[in-house]
């Protein structure tokens, strides 16, 4: 009965924020100084690295353009090039477009009337917006409005897939439910759980060349897992012991 208690899903997911909390501490996650920027940002990291995102947004900050109306009125041919680091800029402008009208028309380009309606209901409407996916329509509602939803990237999938917590077929929505039914559903702990796995998605389970033996989860991992990670990532890289990036 006790190692049937232990491995109930709530258990293993406590106990795996417990320990990256733990070890690697608060991630003040995400990076953003307006929840319009975060808005932003959420939009112009699709596809791309954080680091690419900072200096398109540091030019939109530079050309005082990070305020919804601002942004709404930069002509689509030098939003595109402003943003242009974050790759797929001028998909991404369009997209940046399509939000900040969604805004104007359905809270009159208030945010704080936006994150004011009942997240069932606004996740769906940010749904309808062209470019807006799920994973950045949650990172919206978690990030910019602090709503209640747990945020699942390739990180997350990865990580848990490895763990075998997770299925490679399993849905987005599935995946999201998955932690929600089986954490406490507050907005702070979804905002940290999410940045730690980010974290440890960077530095440690890597696509490629995996650091298992160094991530704090790494004594969790199912033994046959992390012997065919770890045998893996030497076979490709012996002189450096798994850790190119």
């Amino acid at each position: 009965m006790r190692a049937k208690t232990e491995s109930h899903p709530a258990n293993v997911l406590q106990k795996y924020y417990s320990v990256l909390f733990e070890v690697l501490g608060p991630q003040g996650w995400w990076p953003g100084k307006t929840p319009f920027e975060v808005c932003v940002g959420a939009i112009l990291t699709q596809n791309t690295a954080w680091v690419n995102v900072e200096r398109a947004i540091e030019n939109l900050r530079r050309e005082e353009l990070l305020t919804p109306g601002a942004l709404e009125k930069v002509s689509s041919v030098k939003l595109a090039q402003l943003i242009r680091s974050s790759g797929y800029f001028r998909q991404k402008a369009r997209k940046l477009k399509a939000f900040l009208r969604f805004l104007r028309k359905e809270y009159g380009g208030s945010l704080p009337k936006m994150f004011r309606t009942p997240t069932a209901e606004l996740r769906k409407k940010l749904l309808g917006v062209p470019g807006i996916g799920p994973e950045t329509a949650d990172c919206i509602l978690l990030y910019a409005g602090g709503h209640p939803v747990f945020v699942v990237d390739a990180y997350t999938r990865r990580i848990f897939e490895r763990h075998g917590l997770a299925d490679s077929r399993q849905r987005y929505d599935d995946l999201r439910t998955f932690f929600e039914s089986n954490l406490r559903r507050e907005a702070s702990l979804f905002n940290e759980y999410h940045a730690l796995l980010v974290r440890v998605g960077k530095n440690w389970c890597r696509a490629k060349n995996p650091r298992c033996e160094e991530c704090p989860l790494g004594p969790y991992l199912p033994p046959i897992v992390k012997n065919k990670l770890v045998d893996g990532a030497r076979t490709l890289s012996p002189q450096t012991g798994g850790s190119a990036r």
